[in-house]
């Protein structure tokens, strides 16, 4: 496109105007054209303004190709310094006839401006070369009435509180896309510029600042020692980064149908194929198993993935699940973000239940930090870091709920306690129906950090397990700190369980999943020694968007068709369908059968990483008590990834270093044979696939589970995790870094181990329970013997440096009242007696626990 480079204000000696055949020979051989040489009365006004800058941005156009405008001096001058988001830089020119010129700037070649007298206002054009910026000229006052249309349509929320609902936060979402539409429309903005240039305007100096949540735009950031639940403050300089409330971000352009919001079409401009065309097509159920991994990679992948990503979506008010209200509901009444997924008349499963349709909502628009305008993005409701919040909650108010207020314990149910068994997760009370299919009114599910906690019952079990994990920390830091408070008790074991979590997923998980070599090239390898100073507080952590939509959702590949519950001495004994295990935990309720469920997740082989879904997922999720059907995860994966805008699957590859394919028969090679020929039967061309389907076809790396696309953008995400989160466990010389001795510790730790700690029977394991065992190279051993380490928590030993004051108050106190006797009743008021002799006795078993003495 074009923009403005000059104005100029000229006395009106000139007859006639340039010819339009002349004007078009210029534009197409020359960088810059002088045009609309006319009159009209009245002043400079913003409309000329802008009516220009259409000029120049379609300069083919004859109806807009006389600009009609003329007034005083200082009237374009005011309008360009008041208007113009960007002060333009304008270069000098003069015409061939030597007459006088008067630009924006004030100055003249010649003589002055003499008011009264009809001048002509001459726009100069130039022809942005087509890798260079825009200097597109928005306007404050552009924006200002872009805003003010947009909230005659839409109706803005304010809470109360500075707590933002994400339903409350979409309607300020909506408005900034509302918004950019507008200015993306007045404007002609290209797709480079919606993404690049829109961004850029400062919207705090328009009216937008008025609705803009505080949280996005007035952080005051300290270092800590402690992170925060909700994120913030994980980077000092950019405070929104990896925080909850906050958008995806992007490593590729997205591919939305108009630039801006509507999902993403086929290269040629036709409609994809269905969302459910594809599942069942190139997804079909095989039920291969050719790999090592076990069904523990599915479960800590999605305890994981639900450290990492909740899209923000419209829930039901009642109960907070997915909204039912596309399908079977008139256009008027149904949700405003209703995508439903259209299911064909021939499908072979769903016809025979005469269903059509699947409710499916969009994404909300997130709000950019700073309110700052562009195209769609949907928003993060978890934090973008691995920091535990599955365990602990995403906010500190929620956190506070999950604890006994004692101890620094986390609050459980002890319904075997009778039995001598350990605890389980407490009862959701509180919208028991969230995320939970009851059988009946006195049947409650699981609460946890993250509300998907009953999801599966495999997620559950990984839930539990990591709660009583920190109840087991913060037990064993009680009794080498007594003189801790439950504060300092509960952020302690909350530290040291989120770096375990840290330290497995990098040292266990991402070696099965990705391989070494890739993980060598993306340096996700851990230290064996020593600090890893590799902070870097230029790179973002948050979520990317194709992790959250496609890459991380690899695990479905993965899914058995019935989870297996195994015996302490490693035999199987039942299976249960996964469609009834999901939203439906209650088997854990039966005293033993979590350690039975976990033998199982270490000796069940997960089903092949490729193209075959199980139907357990595509014909039956999430369904209802009494149904033969329920939902299809692939079309679910299929239809999100198209609404977030995700770029093809074929983009992804060139963005990994692959090659790209303007043939199906060119992607010979990278996945089998029959896939391609599957997708050449209803794909136009092999950049329109998805992101997730084309991933996790794709053949695996040497020693990986993953292909090469998928494999580079989970490595992409895991390496801003490391190196973007200021309270990563490996790092020295922050506020929050561990000391030496504790960090050898922590790299002890195996999830063998956690396991062995936290479960009543297993009390054999093989050494990495997400591979198989195998007696040579991954053995089961007892879990008292030495080759599964536990930490020595004394290394946390904090006595005497803190808590000063209560040994000042013993030695004050006691030790004075020893040399010199003090009145009783002086005692009884200046201090607690009974409380003093507790604080020193405390003490005295803090320094014996301290130098090893035993009773």
């Amino acid at each position: 496109m074009a923009e403005i480079d000059e104005i100029v204000l000229r006395p009106r000696r000139l007859k006639g105007s340039l010819p339009w055949s002349t004007f078009l020979s210029k534009a197409r051989k020359k960088e810059a054209v002088t045009f609309a040489w006319t009159r009209i009365g009245g002043s400079i006004t913003p409309y000329d303004l802008e009516h220009a800058k259409e000029i120049c941005k379609n300069p083919y156009d004859n109806s807009i190709y006389h600009l009609m405008a003329m007034g005083k001096q200082s009237a374009i001058k005011q309008t360009l310094r008041s208007e113009c988001t960007q002060v333009l830089k304008l270069s000098a020119w003069e015409n061939r006839n030597d007459r006088p010129h008067y630009y924006l700037d004030g100055t003249s070649s010649r003589s002055k401006f003499k008011p009264g007298k009809s001048y002509i206002v001459e726009f100069k054009c130039r022809r942005s070369p087509p890798t260079g910026g825009s200097q597109t000229c928005i306007t404050y006052n552009a924006v200002n009435r872009a805003y003010v249309e947009a909230r005659k349509r839409i109706n803005v929320a304010q809470p109360k509180t500075k707590m933002w609902r994400p339903e409350d936060l979409a309607t300020v979402g909506e408005l900034l896309l509302d918004i950019s539409s507008n200015l993306a429309q007045t404007y002609g903005l290209t797709l480079e510029e919606i993404e690049k240039s829109l961004p850029l305007i400062d919207t705090s100096k328009t009216l937008i600042h008025e609705v803009c949540p505080a949280y996005l735009s007035d952080v005051e950031c300290r270092a800590g020692k402690y992170r925060r639940h909700d994120g913030l403050c994980t980077n000092l300089k950019n405070p929104t980064w990896g925080a909850t409330l906050t958008p995806f971000q992007r490593i590729l352009t997205p591919r939305f149908a108009d630039g801006l919001t509507a999902p993403r079409i086929s290269v040629t401009g036709h409609d994809l194929p269905l969302s459910r065309i594809v599942s069942r097509t190139m997804h079909p159920d095989e039920g291969y198993h050719d790999h090592a991994g076990t069904v523990m990679v599915i479960a800590w992948g999605q305890f994981m993935d639900h450290d990492y990503t909740l899209t923000g979506t419209p829930l039901d008010p009642l109960n907070r699940n997915d909204p039912e209200e596309c399908c079977h509901r008139p256009p008027h009444l149904k949700n405003p973000y209703c995508n439903e997924i259209h299911i064909p008349e021939d499908d072979y499963f769903y016809r025979l239940f005469n269903v059509k349709c699947m409710d499916f909502v969009r994404a909300f628009p997130a709000v950019r930090p700073g309110c700052r305008l562009g195209s769609r993005i949907p928003f993060n409701l978890l934090t973008g870091v691995l920091d535990g919040n599955t365990i602990y909650g995403i906010t500190e108010t929620f956190g506070r709920k999950l604890r006994t207020g004692y101890g620094g314990l986390l609050r459980m149910n002890p319904v075997f306690s009778e039995y001598g068994l350990k605890d389980l997760l407490p009862l959701k009370l509180d919208i028991p129906d969230e995320g939970c299919t009851r059988p009946n009114r006195s049947m409650y599910c699981f609460e946890a950090g993250e509300i998907r906690v009953n999801e599966q019952l495999v997620l559950t079990c990984m839930h539990t397990l990591m709660a009583r994990e920190h109840n087991r920390i913060a037990k064993s830091l009680n009794q080498i700190n007594p003189h801790w408070d439950d504060e300092t008790l509960f952020q302690e074991a909350r530290r040291i369980v989120i770096a375990v979590i840290q330290h497995i997923t990098y040292n266990e998980f991402l070696p099965i999943l990705l391989g070494k070599d890739v993980m060598e090239k993306f340096g996700l390898l851990l230290e064996r020694n020593g600090h890893w100073d590799g902070y870097d507080d230029s790179v973002n952590p948050a979520v990317i968007d194709a992790f959250a939509a496609a890459a991380f959702r690899f695990g479905h590949s993965l899914l058995p068709t019935a989870v297996e519950r195994w015996s302490k001495a490693h035999k199987f004994i039942a299976s249960k369908r996964l469609s009834d295990l999901i939203r439906r935990p209650y088997d854990l309720y039966r005293a033993g059968v979590f350690d039975e469920y976990i033998m199982g997740l270490m000796n069940q082989v997960a089903q092949a990483m490729d193209d075959s879904i199980t139907q357990e997922v595509t014909n039956h999720l999430f369904k209802k008590a009494g149904a033969k059907f329920g939902l299809d995860l692939v079309s679910f994966n299929m239809q999100r990834g198209r609404e977030f805008g995700i770029p093809s699957y074929m983009e992804f590859r060139k963005f990994c270093g692959l090659p790209w394919a303007d043939t199906f028969e060119e992607l010979f090679g990278s996945m089998p044979n029959e896939t391609i020929r599957r997708y050449s039967s209803i794909f136009e061309h092999p950049a329109d696939v998805d992101l997730w389907s084309g991933g996790v076809s794709e053949r695996p790396l040497p020693g990986s589970m993953l292909g090469p696309t998928f494999a580079c953008v989970i490595a992409t995400q895991f390496s801003y995790s490391r190196r973007g989160d200021r309270f990563w466990y490996e790092l020295p010389n922050q506020p929050s870094s561990f000391t030496n001795e504790q960090l050898n510790e922590i790299r002890k730790v195996k999830l063998a181990r956690v396991i062995c700690d936290n479960t009543d029977l297993i009390d054999s394991i093989q050494i990495y329970p997400m591979v198989l065992p195998d007696h040579e190279i991954n053995p089961r051993v007892p879990c008292r013997s030495g080759i599964l380490p536990g930490m020595d928590l004394t290394k946390w030993a904090d006595y005497p440096t803190s808590n000063h004051a209560q040994y000042r108050l013993v030695e004050e106190h006691l030790l004075d009242a020893r040399r010199q006797p003090t009145r009783p009743e002086k005692v009884r008021n200046d201090y607690n007696r009974e409380e003093i002799l507790r604080l020193f006795f405390e003490s005295i078993r803090g320094i014996s626990s301290y130098l090893g003495f035993r009773k």
